[in-house]
């Protein structure tokens, strides 16, 4: 999803939203849709509580490490994000909710997450590495490549910012 159809999503899917809940209740009536919604957010707290969210704390000090977090992480943080949109009243986000429990949705979002996965500001330095063919790239394909040194860079404080010289909280 492009990141300017973001703003779209979040406006409609409220609508879509309500929308559902007037249908299921026409369909199966007031309680038993309100029922299904205390049930989705019990289902989300279970899979939370299970799962816990240590998998997306080690998936930050994998990250910070330099480290590609791999497959083995995205499947337990699927399921965080499955939880996270069980506990979101409504019947598109539990749809979305299953529909990531399923193992060929979660192979088709690591393919589509490890194209992309971008690991900056190592512990030598900055790295960065994208997916297992990183490596392998030929930088002269595409894109600008800028190779520094550590006495090739350096950056001075500017005198006229209105930040410098404060510190978080003055």
């Amino acid at each position: 999803m492009r990141l300017t159809m973001l703003p779209g999503f979040m406006l409609l899917l409220p609508l879509a939203e309500i929308a559902g809940f007037v249908i299921v209740g026409r369909a199966i009536g007031v309680l038993a849709t309100l029922g299904l919604v205390v049930l989705g957010v019990v289902i989300g707290m279970a899979i939370l509580r299970r799962q816990g969210l240590g998998i997306l704390q080690k998936m930050s000090a994998e990250g910070q490490s330099g480290v590609v977090p791999g497959r083995e992480l995205l499947k337990p943080a699927m399921f965080v994000i499955a939880g996270l949109l069980f506990m979101i009243p409504g019947f598109i986000s539990d749809i979305l909710a299953i529909l990531i429990c399923i193992p060929a949705v979660r192979d088709l979002a690591w393919k589509y997450v490890s194209r992309r996965f971008v690991v900056v500001g190592g512990r030598n330095g900055f790295t960065a590495s994208a997916g297992p063919d990183f490596r392998n790239r030929n930088p002269s394909a595409g894109g600008k490549v800028v190779d520094l040194d550590e006495d090739d860079f350096k950056r001075e404080p500017n005198q006229n910012s209105p930040w410098s010289g404060k510190r978080l909280g003055d």
